[in-house]
């Protein structure tokens, strides 16, 4: 499948799961990482650096949803064999 459908898959099923994805521009030099999953005001928000390579966005993407209890959702067959394997979020 390709990488930016992936990303693309990963985001809808953040959505499903009410996690905002936001997409930021990050001062590399205050910043640890490329993005992450934080608490906001009570919701779940999905912090990316904007400039974060596709393969990146993935990883911080899939870490994030591997958190939550994808059991009662439809998830493509993919998509869950991505979730399920750890070494697939590191760059």
């Amino acid at each position: 499948m390709d990488s930016e459908l992936v990303l693309s898959q990963l985001a809808e099923l953040a959505e499903k799961l009410d996690i905002k994805v936001r997409y930021e521009n990050v001062n590399m030099e205050e910043a640890s990482g490329t993005g992450g999953l934080c608490r906001i005001k009570g919701e779940y928000v999905l912090l990316i650096h904007s400039r974060a390579t596709v393969k990146e966005k993935i990883g911080i993407m899939a870490a994030a949803l591997r958190q939550f209890d994808l059991s009662d959702l439809y998830v493509r067959p993919v998509i869950r064999e991505l979730l399920e394997s750890p070494q697939e979020d590191k760059p």
